[in-house]
């Protein structure tokens, strides 16, 4: 990704925003950052969430092979259920995670918090590759890809907040919502390349080669990306508005108490609007190779390219909606997100029935564009709603909860209604409550774009 186009980074910028809107001058003005340095916070930014969800998009993308690998004595819905069960439940540790992660990160710094926790999540997503399959240690295989897929949910719990808050405590206060972006951009490279591997394995691959060791291919490159990730954030330094809290001696020794204590109502709302977003990533980008592939017939391959184009077209929309978010406001993006869900999710579904890969093309396409006014603005939006002193716990405990209850199970559940309800639109009315809440949520909440970091 260029970082060309993105504004310069300047260190005073980052830290209450406007003069005019600060009220007073800030105190790093005139401090500008290189370019090299620039370059290093956007990509040590990048990386850690480019390969968390990597490995979520192998995980979603090879669902019906891994379930073959584990539970081959299930039939083949049991077996998929159980897969995305060990999706889910990876997912209940975040919560963990994101109280550890943010208290690390408020106490000590973003970037200690981010170092550590890209070596951990690289490291447990690189283990999957090696465990034996359920032929050769029977129940033995899915208990260890339970342990590693825990660990992997608890260390990965404070990337998304970690670089969401490093990248707008870096950023200028007119371009906090376009530099935020760079995070759910990464999940969606993440994705991509997850989605291009799982293509072309399909596609070089018998099936029996897939399910023996093709799909563990993928799992083996988080270790590279990771050292290369922790080497580039050892490099950088922490960001100037956490600098000068702790030069301040105003870092609060318990910031998840005083969350809980002083900004409760925030971390509620925080909650309510990720909740579009976490059932929404799940079924658009991860769930839907497997929905198309399973739940309408259509061949893998097919699944594939479509998702593949889909995220290709996601990532472009997301850096338009990070600017829009900077122009109009977080709250008119998020609600205009929350409404085009309520009003388009159940026809969209619909046409997907029509068996025609075209229109299937263009509604994942529509479906991935509405979804970008959510996830691209949701990072500026949580990190703004914090104040310095709680930012990384308020956004990892909020993020990480509604991931948790909502987003982790978001595959399970769409498996699990379409056979109680037994309707494939199933998945598609899950969408419309989630964005209802949401709605609520953020009509709730305050603007938060043009306000100083330090309110």
């Amino acid at each position: 990704m260029s970082t060309e186009h993105l504004p310069q980074l300047a260190t005073g910028e980052g830290v209450d925003g406007d003069a005019s809107l600060s009220g007073h001058p800030r105190p790093n003005d005139g401090q500008g950052i290189g370019k090299q340095a620039r370059r290093r916070v956007i990509w040590g930014s990048f990386i850690g969430n480019f390969v968390e969800w990597f490995d979520y998009a192998v995980y979603g993308y090879l669902a019906s092979t891994i379930a073959t690998a584990f539970f081959p004595e299930s039939d083949h819905q049991t077996a998929l259920l159980a897969t995305f069960a060990v999706f889910a439940i990876s997912f209940f540790v975040r919560p963990l995670g994101g109280f550890v992660w943010g208290h690390i990160g408020d106490r000590l710094g973003r970037r200690t918090a981010l170092s550590l926790s890209i070596l951990i999540m690289s490291g447990a997503t690189f283990c999957i590759a090696l465990i034996p399959s359920y032929s050769l240690i029977g129940m033995g295989a899915p208990i260890i890809l339970l342990v590693i897929r825990v660990i992997q949910g608890f260390s990965a719990a404070g990337e998304y907040a970690g670089a969401s808050a490093f990248l707008v405590e870096y950023a200028p206060a007119n371009r906090r919502g376009l530099y935020a972006a760079v995070v759910p951009a990464s999940t969606a490279a993440g994705l991509l390349l997850g989605s291009l591997l799982a293509a072309v394995l399909s596609l070089t691959l018998s099936a029996d080669e897939m399910a023996s060791w093709g799909w563990r291919l993928p799992f083996l490159l988080a270790a590279p990306m990771g050292l290369i990730g922790r080497y580039i954030r050892t490099k950088l330094e922490d960001t100037p508005v956490f600098r000068d809290l702790a030069k301040e001696d105003e870092v609060i020794h318990a910031p998840v108490k005083d969350m809980f204590a002083h900004h409760w109502r925030s971390l509620v709302l925080a909650v309510g609007a990720v909740l579009l977003n976490a059932v929404g990533f799940y079924v658009i980008l991860s769930y839907m190779p497997t929905y198309l592939s399973t739940e309408l017939g259509f061949g893998e391959t097919e699944s594939f390219f479509a998702t593949t184009v889909a995220l290709l077209t996601y990532i472009g929309f997301i850096f338009l909606t990070g600017l829009a978010s900077d122009r109009y406001g977080r709250k008119a993006v998020l609600l205009t997100a929350s409404v085009l869900f309520i009003v388009l999710t159940v026809p969209a579904f619909a046409l997907l029935n029509t068996g025609n890969f075209a229109v299937i093309l263009l509604v994942e396409i529509g479906l991935g564009a509405m979804l970008t006014l959510n996830d691209g603005t949701l990072p500026s939006f949580l990190a703004e709603l914090f104040p310095t002193r709680i930012r990384y716990s308020g956004f990892a405990v909020s993020f990480n909860l509604a991931n948790a209850v909502f987003g982790g199970t978001a595959p399970f559940m769409a498996t699990l209604l379409i056979g109680l309800l037994h309707t494939n639109l199933a998945p598609a009315w899950y969408l419309v409550a989630a964005a209802a809440i949401s709605l609520v949520a953020v009509l709730c909440a305050k603007e938060t774009s043009r306000r100083p970091l330090t309110h």
